[in-house]
């Protein structure tokens, strides 16, 4: 256990969206619409990495005529891990009190934001849960619900995680849970992100909680997910849980 402020039973302060885009053109405008309908007061920080349909200059637009909306340039597609670090740390330089990770196609309603940012009152770290009482996917073809339920299933059973959504990407995080050592040593860059920010997290002593939420498949735009996404959370969950089987064996400490 680590040593952390204590958790107060206020509102959270200063609120940064952290959204990483790449080929969002269609998604971008309806979506930072609705989180600011959803929470006024949040700054939205639009993470694009120089996509070539154009997100970023829209990105640019909307930042132009709203103070709360920020842009950040990056060169190429390094990944979504590569992505939320940058944004992170952007948010940490500017002194926000809380980082919420959003996708941007829209699979996350940023109506439900307000939920998680109720329950951050009384954690470090709050999950937006699919997989929960209350959770829900909409218009997800089967084969995605099974790898995504697979996925966590697996993490869990390797790593030791209580947590029920593991790989979800729609989380909100005290400031203080990001410490630079953390970030530091995050290695992966794919969806598996999301499962080696939660285990480096739970590791810490950080207390973490879930509350429901609806997921819903994109309307515009292409996913992500690929076969080489899916092989590097396979492999790199594999060596976790093998690393941290044998650190208990030989009395030493995976990190």
């Amino acid at each position: 256990m680590t040593d952390r402020p204590s958790l107060d039973k206020d509102p959270p302060g200063r609120v940064l969206v952290i959204i990483p885009t790449y080929n969002e053109a269609d998604n971008l405008t309806p979506l930072v619409g609705r989180l600011r309908a959803a929470v006024p007061r949040c700054h939205i920080l639009v993470a694009d990495d120089n996509s070539p349909d154009g997100t970023g200059k829209i990105a640019d637009e909307i930042s132009d005529g709203d103070d709360q909306v920020h842009v950040l340039h990056r060169p190429g597609k390094e990944g979504l891990g590569a992505a939320y670090v940058a944004g992170f740390r952007w948010g940490l330089e500017r002194g926000y009190d809380v980082l919420v990770e959003m996708d941007g196609d829209g699979s996350h309603r940023p109506e439900e934001l307000p939920r998680l940012l109720t329950a951050l009152r009384d954690a470090d770290l709050v999950l937006g849960s699919r997989w929960i009482p209350g959770g829900r996917i909409v218009n997800w073809p089967k084969y995605r619900e099974l790898l995504s339920r697979g996925g966590s299933a697996y993490s869990r059973l390797l790593l030791g995680l209580p947590a029920r959504d593991v790989t979800g990407g729609f989380r909100a995080f005290r400031a203080h849970v990001l410490d630079p050592g953390l970030l530091a040593d995050v290695e992966s860059q794919g969806y598996c992100f999301q499962v080696d920010l939660l285990h480096r997290t739970l590791r810490a002593g950080h207390r973490v909680v879930e509350v429901p939420i609806t997921f819903v498949e994109r309307e515009h735009g292409d996913s992500k997910m690929s076969r080489d996404i899916v092989i590097e959370a396979l492999w790199r969950v594999t060596a976790w849980g093998v690393a941290a089987r044998l650190g208990k064996l030989t009395g030493t400490r995976h990190t």
